[in-house]
Formats: structure tokens, C-alpha cells, sequence
């Protein structure tokens, strides 16, 4: 006797409420509904059911094998369907919303793959940095960069993100290298407005209580505006490498104090907590694992390592 059919039986019975209405759901005759739960009943050694003439019920044994019973079979089903997902190809509109600069930099030839491989798929990518509600605003996935508190959603760690603290040739020459934290307090800062600056880490504290006493630092909500302006000598500026590696690697910007730059934060895909993921959105993700590397390729020149 298969196991699996016995528990299904089972199941269907408790949840029908008699053995003639589980036949039913399960298109199999009464008599042999009925074979299953025997035979289950003997292969366990307890019996699972109550049976009357007029209906049939749990014992406390049965109750307890029902929950356990319903898990399996869910977890078998969904196993069994995302092995069946793997013969066909994912198809339909995949909503993802994705940060600026990063999609502006990474995203273009990523989807160009990704849609060479998987041409049934209409990708609609949306740009913000703000923190999009992906479950109202209708996004399949989210990308997001940082370290991501506690949610109902399903975070996948994508790729490590480096932070460093950079500036110009010309700036540094005018107005000196910062050799210790403290240095900071001499130097002109260009400060991300989303920045997270109650993040652990020496150089946020610093670049908070600088933040806090200035009122006419540069400001902006964007990391490339940022960038550029070190470049052209505005002051120091600390920004991710997807971003500024390509500076870094000509030589238009340095890091400073690299002993002291923080801990690598993460690229994430963010998406709702569901019981069956769809197709589109799981081949998304295996995609995007391994597209950039650990360490990613745009951190592959830059001489300082953390």
C-alpha cells in the first residue's frame, strides 16, 4: 500500500466528514477509502477514527496525526509543483522595483540576459529609493540595499555591497588627507539623505554628530549626484563601490581611512512571504544570484580591500 495514498484518504475523510464524500473528492470507490484508512490504522498500530453508522470522527491519536498529516502531503505538493514549474518556461509580467543608482549601473544587461534566457517574461522595472509597499503597489519583487530589519517579507541575500568613504586628489591636496576619525571634524561632508547613520560603526557616529552640527553641508537623495561632485573637488562623500568604482579605478576619487570603513551591507530581493512562489519570480531570483559575483565584479580593480 502507498503511504501517501493512505494519508490522502485519511485526510480527505476528515475533512469530508464521511468515507462516501472523500470518495468522491478523490475519485476512488468507498471500499477502497475505506481499504486506505485500515491499512494506515494497522501500519501505525493506533486507530485514527471513530467509525458509527451515521459518521466518523477523531480519536485523539487521529487528531494529532491529522496536523502532521496535512503538512506532509502540503510540503509533497508543493515540492511536486516547483519540480513541475522547472519543465516550463516562465511567462507573464514580473513587477520589480529597484533602487536608482543601482538599476541605472547593473540592471540593464541583467535583464537583457535574463530575458534572452527567459523570453516569455515582460520585465516592468520601476526606479525609486524610497521603500515601496510591494504587496500594495503590486511589485513581484523588490530590490533593496541595506541591512534589512525583521519583516513578513522573504529577503534573499543577492550579493555584499561596500561602503567607503572617498574623496578627490585635488580636495585631499587642498585641504589634507584625514588620518584619524577625528580628522573628519576639518572636512567638508556630502551627505546622502537615506543614509542609515544610526548604523554600528565608528565612522557613522562621526558622520552623524558632523551632520547634525552643519547646516550647509550638499545634501541629496542621490548617490551618482554625490559622487560626481567629490569628483569635481566638493568634499568627501561615502557611497557604495557599485557606484563609485569606476572613479576609483581612474583614479578621480581615493578612499580614506580605509581601516575604518564599515561592514559590507547587502544587495537584497525582497518579495511577499507566499505558499507557492511563482515561476517568473523564482527564476528571477536563481538568476540574479550568481549574475554579479561575491565580491561583485565592479569591486574587482579597487586596490583597498576591507
Amino acid at each position: 500500500m502507498d503511504r501517501i495514498d493512505a494519508m490522502r484518504a485519511f485526510v480527505a475523510v476528515v475533512i469530508d466528514g464521511s468515507f462516501s464524500n472523500a470518495a468522491n473528492t478523490l475519485n476512488l470507490s468507498p471500499q477502497l477509502v475505506s481499504k486506505y484508512v485500515s491499512k494506515l490504522e494497522e501500519q501505525l498500530n493506533i486507530r485514527l477514527l471513530n467509525r458509527t453508522t451515521r459518521k466518523v470522527s477523531l480519536t485523539e491519536a487521529g487528531s494529532h496525526y491529522f496536523g502532521h498529516a496535512q503538512q506532509v502531503l502540503l510540503s509533497i505538493d508543493d515540492m511536486e509543483s516547483q519540480l513541475g514549474g522547472l519543465q516550463q518556461l516562465p511567462k507573464g509580467v514580473l513587477r520589480i522595483s529597484a533602487p536608482v543608482s543601482f538599476a541605472l549601473k547593473h540592471m540593464a544587461k541583467l535583464i537583457t540576459d535574463f530575458q534572452a534566457r527567459y523570453p516569455s517574461v515582460t520585465v516592468d522595472l520601476q526606479l525609486s529609493d524610497r521603500k515601496v509597499d510591494i504587496v500594495e503597489e503590486g511589485f513581484d519583487i523588490a530590490l533593496r540595499i541595506g541591512q534589512l530589519k525583521s519583516s513578513s517579507l522573504i529577503a534573499k541575500k543577492i550579493t555584499p555591497i561596500r561602503v567607503v568613504l572617498c574623496a578627490s586628489p585635488d580636495y585631499l591636496k587642498i585641504h589634507g588627507t584625514p588620518e584619524r576619525l577625528e580628522d573628519l571634524e576639518m572636512h567638508r561632508y556630502l551627505h546622502y539623505s537615506y543614509v542609515n547613520v544610526d548604523t554600528k560603526g565608528q565612522i557613522f557616529k562621526y558622520l552623524k554628530a558632523k551632520q547634525l552640527k552643519e547646516s550647509s553641508v550638499f545634501r541629496s537623495n542621490n548617490g551618482d549626484v554625490l559622487v560626481e561632485a567629490a569628483i569635481e573637488g566638493a568634499g568627501l562623500v561615502l557611497q557604495p563601490t557599485f557606484i563609485a568604482s569606476h572613479a576609483l579605478n581612474a583614479g578621480k576619487l581615493v578612499i580614506v581611512l580605509p581601516e575604518h570603513e564599515p561592514d559590507s551591507i547587502g544587495l537584497y530581493a525582497v518579495y511577499a512571504h507566499r505558499k507557492l512562489l511563482t515561476h517568473k519570480v523564482r527564476c528571477f531570483i536563481d538568476f540574479m544570484e550568481d549574475y554579479y559575483g561575491t565580491p561583485p565584479y565592479w569591486d574587482k580593480y579597487i586596490t583597498t580591500t576591507h
